[in-house]
């Protein structure tokens, strides 16, 4: 099969497309035909040499795809009321940016009703995520509100939807007044350009002083102080990226005074089965949605496959709103 391979760690042109043995699925185990490939930050940074695969996952990047069952463990297959032939989109620990990838049983969902494989090889990875994250994690409820640092991102687009589907009044924030606009379009309550207005100050604004219940955060670093401050009682902080550094210096009296949670995950290295409980609660409770219409994948642009390097890019420029995919 082809495969986008990492020839060395560095920038965008070190991907290149090789050739490697088909993968054959194991127990528990399907084997998908890529028709896309899903893009996604991590991607970039195990690229650079940042952020190496888990033990016992492939070396080949990405973590999302979606296409068509061609072989696999039939009996987990009829437990997982799913066939050969049938049209999944999958997340998976690595191996995305290939022809063939093996994915266990537990970790595929259908493809939504009316998606393209474009659209749905779009949705694993972030809503996963979001899903773990702002509600499994951070417990969000309706009613409550949430922010969401970096709104124009996949994991933002799709925080900012599940969170208004799910009842919640979502505030998001973007690097310029454009992408602030996009926000607002995809259905945030409110949008705050973090480059013109202080953010922390602005949340507190919004809710009154009362500060907002849930905030997902993939920055971190000097980050952390600012949200807390702009936590409400018994709020809840989830980090889930540390783009601004991994240092952080926080008020803990405030922590204490206010009941505050600060949290954080990684997805890629849990087990099968935490992420097969989250495809569970993705397919009863959010894919109803996306066939209705209710949300939506967001694709930004669309590469070929052997123009990995482009899409790479076009991430590292934080141009796009949305998605990035790959086809095969």
């Amino acid at each position: 099969m082809k495969a986008i391979e990492i020839t060395r760690p560095g920038a965008p042109e070190v991907l290149c497309v090789g050739e490697r043995p088909d993968p054959v699925a194991g127990p528990g185990e399907v084997l998908v035909r890529v028709a896309a490939s899903g893009i996604n930050r991590p991607d970039v940074l195990q690229r650079a040499g940042k952020y190496p695969p888990p033990p016992g996952a492939s070396d080949i990047p990405g973590l999302e795809i979606a296409g068509e069952i061609v072989a696999g463990d039939a009996q987990a297959m009829a437990q997982a009321g799913l066939q050969v032939g049938q049209a999944v989109c999958a997340l998976v620990a690595g191996g995305g940016y290939a022809e063939l990838c093996v994915v266990p049983v537990a970790q595929c969902l259908p493809v939504p009703q009316g998606l393209t494989y474009v659209e749905a090889a779009s949705l694993p990875e972030t809503f996963f995520t979001v899903w773990s994250n702002v509600f499994d994690r951070g417990r969000l409820q309706p009613g409550e509100t949430l922010l969401v640092q970096g709104g124009t991102s996949g994991i933002g687009v799709t925080a900012i939807q599940l969170g208004k589907a799910f009842g919640a009044t979502v505030i998001a924030t973007a690097g310029s007044d454009e992408k602030c606009a996009a926000c607002l379009q995809i259905g945030a309550d409110h949008a705050i350009n973090y480059r013109t207005q202080d953010f922390a100050e602005e949340a507190r604004s919004l809710t009154g002083g009362r500060g907002v219940d849930v905030i997902l955060d993939m920055v971190a670093g000097d980050y952390v102080a600012r949200e807390v401050s702009c936590l409400a009682d018994d709020g809840r902080l989830v980090i889930i990226a540390v783009q601004g550094g991994v240092k952080a210096n926080l008020d803990a009296g405030l922590v204490l005074r206010r009941r505050l949670t600060v949290t954080g995950s990684t997805l890629r290295p849990r087990p099968v089965a935490f992420k097969a409980a989250i495809a569970a609660s993705l397919r009863e409770k959010v894919w109803p949605l996306l066939a209705a219409g209710t949300v939506r994948p967001m694709v930004h642009r669309v590469f070929a496959a052997a123009d990995a390097a482009q899409a790479h890019e076009l991430m590292e420029s934080n141009r796009h709103i949305g998605k990035i995919v790959l086809t095969w």
